[in-house]
């Protein structure tokens, strides 16, 4: 079979092309012949080798966190040959061997089936970059996000500003705002329905957060950014509020004003799936395939790949900062 594998950290080009044996399921596992992959923020992280797993003893590894197929042999699961499924598991594309192959053999534990009316690239793009699950995590569990608040999620174009933006809507939020760095996303997203994005070509995060809010500030703000950006993002809290880091698009390294945490009592949370229980993270997915479901989710894709096109894949996700996701298909 076809497979997408790091042999060692580096380049985009360290996302190889290879052929591997095909898997041969253990007991419990159904194999599935995959059909579209996502392509996440967290697949450079690990391809560049700046996370903590990122070692040496860690390869070779097959990349992809996620993905959508059918199933091939079911293993005396629930599922039957032909069923559609997410494909989901711990440490995929991490920790053990992931997504970004033909075949992939996992527990049925980490399948879920995919809604009719979800065509395969739309399916694996409501799973790419985990903006749903982190929004909703990040609201709910670190914010204590409550019915009729404000929400501020930067970068509308991106998994964590898009996605927590469409769940902060779906939760109760009286206003949920985002930014672009261009007029051109910002009239894209206005385009698509988002009512409140600030163009940070033309005003600063504060200065539009005040506007919108009428001075107030936000209750939350759900960062997948960073940098420059988190200084900005704690100046526009309310008394009281709650800022969630979950990533760092913008940089690593940031300075702020710790008045804007002292004299508001601000609270700051540092992000990570590794602070929850696995149930805590079952339910959370359970609870957003029902948002999917009922309508209330609206996977973007900005663009679609082949899976032999992994390099220019991800170097488009990182350079190109697309409006919307990005899927290979396989």
């Amino acid at each position: 079979m076809k497979a997408i594998q790091y042999q060692s950290y580096g380049s985009y080009e360290e996302n190889r092309l290879v052929a591997l044996e095909r898997p041969v399921p253990k007991a419990g596992e159904v194999l599935v012949a995959m059909r579209a992959v996502g392509v996440n923020p967290l697949d450079n992280t690990f391809r560049s080798g700046h996370i903590y797993f990122a070692t040496p003893q860690n390869l070779p590894r097959i990349g992809g966190q996620t993905g959508v197929g059918v199933v091939v042999e079911s293993g005396g699961s629930q599922f039957h040959a032909g069923d559609r499924v997410f494909v989901t598991g711990q440490g995929l594309g991490l920790t053990v061997d992931g997504t970004w192959r033909e075949f992939v053999a996992v527990p049925a534990g980490g399948l879920i089936p995919v809604p009719a009316q979800l065509d395969d690239a739309h399916a694996a793009a409501f799973l790419a970059g985990a903006g749903y699950l982190t929004g909703y995590l990040a609201l709910t569990e670190l914010a204590k996000f409550k019915e009729g608040q404000t929400v501020l999620a930067p970068a509308i174009g991106s998994a964590v500003g898009m996605e927590t933006v469409q769940i902060a809507r779906r939760l109760g939020a009286s206003k949920v705002i985002s930014t672009a760095s261009t007029t051109e996303k910002v009239e894209l997203a206005r385009a698509d329905g988002y009512e409140h994005v600030i163009d940070l070509s033309r005003e600063t995060l504060k200065d539009g957060v005040m506007r919108i809010t009428e001075g107030k500030g936000v209750d939350t703000v759900v960062d997948g950014v960073s940098g420059k950006l988190t200084s900005q993002a704690l100046a526009s809290l309310a008394f009281g509020g709650s800022l969630v880091i979950a990533g760092y698009a913008g940089g690593r390294e940031v300075d702020v004003d710790v008045t804007d945490i002292i004299w508001k009592a601000s609270s700051v949370h540092g992000f990570s799936f590794r602070a929850f229980a696995p149930e805590t993270i079952g339910a959370a997915m359970r609870t957003i395939f029902g948002y999917l479901g009922e309508g209330a989710l609206k996977p973007k894709i900005s663009k679609t790949f082949p899976l032999e096109h992994a390099p220019e894949a991800l170097r488009y996700l990182i350079e190109s900062r697309p409006y919307g996701r990005v899927v290979m298909e396989v």
